[in-house]
C-alpha cells in the first residue's frame, strides 16, 4: 500500500515532469515561431545590424530617388524650352524611376526595419513585377535614347523639335516590350518570390526547372545583354564620327556634341554599374552549384539596382546645359532662360555618312554671315530668304 502510494506518487511526479517538458518543448515551438522571434533574421543570413545597415542604405535611395526625379518633373513641366522628343525620353526614365521609388523601394525598406517581409505571397509578386517592369523601361528607354542621338547624327535625320510621334511611339514601346518580360511568370514561365534575406523579391533566379531557367536566360538577353549593345554600337559610332571630323572648324556644334556623348555615355555607365552585378548574381544563382550566391552577396546587387533611381537625375542637372539652366532658374524663382529657347535651332540637320558630308542649316542674321574655311574642307554658302545654308565636304 505504501509502495502502491509512493509508487504512484513517483509515477504522478514523473508524469508531471514529463508533461512540465511537453509544455516547455511547446512554448519553445511557439517562441521560435513568433514573428518578433531572432530565428528568422539568422535563416534570413543577415544579422541584426546588417538589417539596419540595409534599411539605412534603402531609406536614403526611397527618399533622395523621390525627391530627385520629383524635381525633374517639376522643372519639365515650367519651362517649355524643355519639351522636346530627346527629353520626352528623359523624361520617361525619370518617371519610371520615381515609380520604383513609390511602389517598390517602401516596402523593402519596411521589411528590412522588421527583419521579415510584411506583405505576404501576393505582396511579394506585386514587388517583383513592380521592380521589374519599370527597371526594364529605365534601361530600354536608355538604349531607345542612344539610337534616337545615331540617327540623328548619323544619318540623314531633320531634327524637328515641334513632331513628337516618333518620341511617344518609342515611349509607349518601351513599355509593352517591358510587359511583354515581365509578365509571363503570372502566366507560369518561372515565378516572383522571396530573394536574398527574404526582405525583397525577385524572379526566382534558383529554380533549377527548364522553365525558370529558360526565362533568366531571356531575361538577360533580351532585357540587359541587347539593350547596352544597342547603347555601345550607337555611341561607339557617334564618337568615331566626332573624331573624324574634329578638323573642321565646327567649334560650337562639336562642342555641343562632345557634352551630349559625355551625358549620355555617363548615364550609360552608371545603369551598367548599378545593373551589371545584378544580372551577373541571377546568372551565378541560376547556373551556379546551390548555395553559391549568399544572402549577403545578394543584396548588394539589390541595393545597387535600385540606386540607379538616385544616379539619372543628378546626370540631367550636371551634363545637360539645357536642363541646367532650366535648373538655375527655377531655384532662382526667375522666368524661362533666354538661352534656352534657342538650344536647339542652330542644328537643323546633321549628316554624317560615307565621306563625312556634313550638311547644317543655320539661323543666322544676314549681318553675320558664317563661312568655314579648312583646306581640308570647301564651304558653300547660298542665300534663302533670311537663312543661311552651310555645306562642309570632308575629305577624310
Amino acid at each position: 500500500m505504501v509502495f502502491h502510494t509512493r509508487g504512484c506518487n513517483f509515477s504522478t511526479t514523473d508524469s508531471s515532469l514529463s508533461s512540465s517538458t511537453s509544455s516547455t518543448s511547446s512554448l519553445s515551438t511557439d517562441a521560435s515561431t513568433l514573428p518578433d522571434s531572432p530565428a528568422p533574421q539568422s535563416l534570413g543570413g543577415l544579422s541584426r545590424t546588417g538589417h539596419t545597415v540595409v534599411a539605412v542604405c534603402l531609406g536614403f535611395i526611397l527618399v533622395a530617388g523621390i525627391l530627385s526625379n520629383f524635381f525633374v518633373l517639376l522643372i519639365f513641366a515650367k519651362f517649355r524650352s524643355l519639351w522636346t522628343p530627346i527629353n520626352l525620353i528623359l523624361l520617361n526614365i525619370s518617371l519610371s524611376d520615381i515609380l520604383v521609388c513609390v511602389f517598390g523601394t517602401p516596402f523593402s525598406f519596411a521589411a528590412s526595419l522588421h527583419g521579415r517581409w510584411l506583405i505576404g505571397e501576393q505582396g511579394c509578386k506585386w514587388y517583383g513585377f513592380a521592380n521589374a517592369l519599370f527597371g526594364i523601361v529605365s534601361l530600354v528607354s536608355l538604349s531607345v535614347l542612344s539610337y534616337e542621338r545615331y540617327t540623328t547624327v548619323l544619318h540623314s535625320s531633320k531634327v524637328d523639335i515641334s513632331d513628337f510621334r516618333k518620341a511617344w511611339f518609342f515611349i509607349g514601346g518601351t513599355w509593352i516590350y517591358s510587359l511583354f518580360w515581365t509578365l509571363p511568370p503570372f502566366l507560369g514561365w518561372s515565378s516572383y518570390g522571396p530573394e536574398g534575406p527574404g526582405t525583397t523579391c525577385s524572379v526566382q533566379w534558383h529554380l533549377r526547372s527548364a522553365t525558370s531557367i529558360s526565362y533568366v536566360l531571356c531575361l538577360f538577353i533580351f532585357c540587359l545583354l541587347l539593350p547596352l549593345l544597342l547603347m555601345f554600337y550607337s555611341y561607339g559610332r557617334i564618337l568615331v564620327a566626332i573624331r573624324r571630323v574634329g578638323k573642321i572648324n565646327l567649334l560650337a556644334a562639336q562642342r555641343r556634341e562632345q557634352h551630349i556623348l559625355v551625358m549620355v555615355s555617363s548615364m550609360v555607365s552608371c545603369y551598367m554599374l548599378c545593373w551589371m552585378p545584378y544580372g551577373i548574381m541571377a546568372l551565378v544563382a541560376t547556373f551556379g552549384r546551390s548555395g553559391l550566391v549568399t544572402p549577403i552577396a545578394s543584396v548588394v546587387p539589390s541595393i545597387l539596382a535600385k540606386f540607379s533611381t538616385v544616379v539619372n537625375p543628378v546626370i540631367y542637372i550636371f551634363f545637360n546645359n539645357q536642363f541646367y539652366r532650366c535648373f538655375v532658374a527655377f531655384v532662382r524663382c526667375s522666368g524661362e532662360p533666354q538661352s534656352a529657347h534657342g538650344e536647339e535651332q542652330p542644328i537643323r540637320r546633321t549628316q554624317l555618312s560615307g565621306f563625312f558630308s556634313i550638311h547644317r542649316q543655320a539661323s543666322v542674321s544676314s549681318s553675320q554671315p558664317q563661312i568655314l574655311r579648312s583646306p581640308r574642307s570647301a564651304a558653300i554658302c547660298s542665300r534663302h530668304n533670311d537663312r543661311h545654308t552651310l555645306v562642309v565636304h570632308y575629305t577624310p
